[in-house]
């Protein structure tokens, strides 16, 4: 299928640029202030000072969700009073508290591994914050942000349909491609975004960012959603319920200290001896246990997945081919995709029509509550929830 790259906005659109403080959303608003446009910055408030803050002798990691964010602030109307850009500050913690935090906590005590920075751009940076926009009645031509992907348009209709929906396709840097965040917002709510960094490189992007003299350009990326000082801060609403740590005959290894301390692939800190490296094999929330084998049992043939998002919502009307990601540091393999029909002895709880995924080869570490996306000739054709590995 050919596929169209959308205009970026012109001189004279109006353009909300949605700013972290961060280089890429910094140098995004002072290059289409440059372009011509009316640029108006906005910044997510989400933090809401209900867990305590922490006081660490050394320096604490840049994350999304801190104390740190009031800093983060200053420094977007810093910038913004700098180059006569309009700033609105929106509170979006209440939001950011139900849909990724407590979203979170729930995956991780089911024995999930949850990815919270793609819960936080659908409900969040492209769901509330954009609702805010809309309650300050700013009107506006696009709404941009420093990610690296492509907003593009198939030139004939999906799935048999005549369908021409807006699409998310690969950056031109893939090693700073973030199209696996953001998938699961609706063509609807992509017909006005636009990613301006799209074709370039990050290198490119810091370079671009010292020359214009950007703080920016000095400061630490944000590596995770959240400073692991808080993690158990974090889960401390509950206390923790041990229970065993077994290998794949059911011989008792150890003791874990609560099922959310533990994730698929884990190797380190299980605290347990083996006269053979073992890793987090399964995770049984029911039973309260978690599973250790050796690497080779790590692997998977295919996954069942759920709680899918299609472009313009068309669902494949077949079974199809395409690359998949299991994780975002994962890199696209060939699959096939085909519907899935339980069985009366599978029992889990679906959402919507599941889907099995056959991989061309076996893949390591399948993790349930992670997502599985789907590329074709690298754009977005859908995605959904693992709701769990077949090995």
């Amino acid at each position: 299928m050919n596929y169209e790259v959308l205009d970026m906005p012109q001189a004279g659109d109006t353009v909300v640029v949605g700013m972290s403080g961060g280089v890429d959303s910094t140098l995004t608003a002072l290059m289409l202030k440059e372009k011509g446009c009316r640029v108006i910055g906005v910044t997510m408030s989400l933090w809401d000072g209900h867990l305590p803050e922490i006081k660490s002798a050394k320096p604490m990691k840049e994350a999304c969700y801190g104390p740190g964010e009031e800093e983060n602030i200053e420094e977007c109307q810093k910038f913004c009073d700098e180059h006569g850009i309009e700033y609105h500050v929106i509170e979006v913690a209440e939001a950011y508290k139900e849909k990724v935090l407590e979203y979170f906590k729930a995956e991780y005590r089911a024995g999930r591994t949850p990815n919270p920075c793609i819960q936080c751009n659908r409900y969040i940076k492209f769901g509330a914050l954009l609702d805010g926009i809309q309650n300050l009645n700013i009107d506006y031509d696009y709404f941009c942000t420093g990610h690296y992907a492509k907003i593009v348009r198939p030139t004939e209709g999906i799935f048999g349909t005549d369908k021409k929906p807006c699409m998310i396709s690969t950056a031109a840097d893939v090693t700073k491609d973030q199209t696996y965040f953001i998938h699961r917002i609706p063509s609807s709510v992509l017909e006005k975004v636009r990613f301006p960094l799209a074709t370039m490189k990050k290198a490119e992007v810091f370079e671009l960012a010292k020359k214009a003299g950007l703080e920016a350009a000095n400061r630490e990326e944000s590596q995770d959603f959240i400073g692991e000082e808080y993690f158990d801060i974090l889960f401390a609403d509950k206390p923790a319920v041990p229970g065993d740590i077994i290998d794949l005959d059911g011989h008792v290894l150890g003791r874990h200290k609560g099922i959310e301390h533990y994730t698929i692939g884990q190797r380190r800190g299980l605290g347990v001896a083996a006269s053979y490296p073992v890793y987090v094999q399964a995770i049984d929330a029911k039973n309260n246990v978690v599973v250790l084998a050796p690497a080779e049992a790590l692997n998977s043939s295919a996954l069942i997945a759920d709680d899918f998002v299609w472009p313009a919502d068309v669902e494949p009307p077949e079974n199809f081919e395409c690359e998949v990601k299991i994780r975002l540091a994962s890199r696209p393999v060939k699959a096939t995709v085909s519907r899935y029909a339980p069985g009366e002895d599978d029992t889990f709880s679906y959402k919507g029509q599941p889907w099995l995924v056959t991989f061309a080869e076996p893949q390591r570490a399948v993790a349930p509550g992670q997502s599985a996306v789907f590329y074709r000739e690298n754009v977005i054709i859908g995605g959904g929830i693992i709701a769990k590995a077949v090995k």
